[in-house]
């Protein structure tokens, strides 16, 4: 059974990260989506919050298991028998902080792969980031995040304000 692991925040989950595991999802009989969880970064959503809005989103993916996790992703994965971790890709940036990862996963287990995906045209200047900074100044962010998510993005965000 081929497995993989694709982590993130999802602070909020986008449509660039729901490409990454619709596309994992039929490259593997089983993906672990890791939501990560680090006292030291300050998250928009809740722990709790965050998965919600993925298993909203991925209702239709059948061979998905969202979970939690606190340590090393290469840790998770050897857990579960995963044979390769998934990352997402937009740019050089991006390019060389998880190359960087890779290298280092591959030290602690060398049996795990890294495999980077690069998202298709429409999804490849989407960020969680960029969709916060899109709120506040109120715009429109139906193309980039999952309709299901949308309002819950939105009204969060405003309530901040």
């Amino acid at each position: 059974m081929k497995i993989a692991v694709y982590p993130g925040s999802f602070d909020p989950i986008t449509n660039g990260h729901l490409e990454m595991i619709e596309r994992a999802s039929k490259l593997f009989d089983k993906v672990y989506v890791l939501v990560s969880i680090n006292p030291k970064k300050k998250y928009l959503f809740s722990d709790l919050e965050r998965k919600e809005m993925i298993e909203k989103s991925c209702e239709g993916i059948k061979n998905i298991e969202i979970v939690f996790y606190d340590s090393l992703v290469v840790d998770f994965a050897h857990k579960v028998n995963a044979n390769c971790i998934i990352r997402g890709i937009r740019n050089h940036s991006d390019f060389d902080s998880e190359q960087q990862l890779a290298y280092y996963n591959n030290k602690l287990d060398s049996e795990i792969e890294t495999i980077l995906l690069f998202p298709t045209h429409k999804n490849l200047f989407v960020s969680s980031t960029s969709i916060k900074e899109l709120v506040k100044f109120n715009q429109d962010i139906s193309e980039y995040v999952p309709n299901v998510v949308k309002n819950e993005i939105e009204e969060k965000l405003r309530k901040r304000l």
